[in-house]
């Protein structure tokens, strides 16, 4: 902590009148990150209004984060359940989504919440997988699960299957 204090050029007591130990510290930076790349994926979906298009399109661009962001990913297989009903990063927007497909009759008529965990530990075990078995196709691996989670959500079968292959939007600016 004391290196990390240096680096952050703070005194090692005001270290302390922010984060108990390194684990919390960690745990901040991590949900900062999220809370980027839950903007990131914000910015790419504006317009989308389809609430099962925003869930496929952030499970599959979350998956993608093994490759872009890997030493994040690294905690999360560790810490990322803790994660899960966060309010910030990822969790917020998913919840949001979920909560906007159940409102609309688009997802069957489930708490959100408890989808939330669903949704949330299928994508951390993918990301296990990911690290188990780096040679796996993750954009295809990405697609079948975020077919799967629609179609737990309700969403019909064929419909599902369109909307997790769909093209990802690109990327805004």
């Amino acid at each position: 902590m004391q290196a990390i204090a240096e680096r952050a050029d703070v005194g090692f007591g005001s270290f302390y009148n922010h984060f108990e130990s390194k684990a919390e510290l960690l745990d901040a930076a991590v949900v900062d990150v999220l809370e980027e790349f839950g903007e990131t994926i914000d910015e790419r979906l504006r317009g989308t209004d389809d609430p099962a298009e925003l869930v496929a399109v952030g499970l599959r661009l979350s998956v993608r984060m093994v490759d872009s962001h890997p030493e994040l990913m690294r905690v999360l297989r560790h810490r990322g359940l803790g994660h899960i009903h966060s309010d910030r990063g990822l969790a917020p927007r998913a919840l949001r989504d979920l909560e906007s497909g159940v409102a609309a009759g688009r997802f069957v008529a489930v708490d959100p919440t408890v989808a939330l965990s669903a949704l949330g530990g299928s994508l951390l075990s993918l990301v296990e997988l990911r690290f188990a078995r780096p040679g796996i196709d993750a954009d295809e691996a990405a697609a079948n699960l975020a077919e799967m989670v629609l179609r737990m959500l309700g969403v019909p079968s064929d419909d599902a299957r369109d909307i997790a292959r769909r093209p990802l939007p690109e990327r805004a600016g």
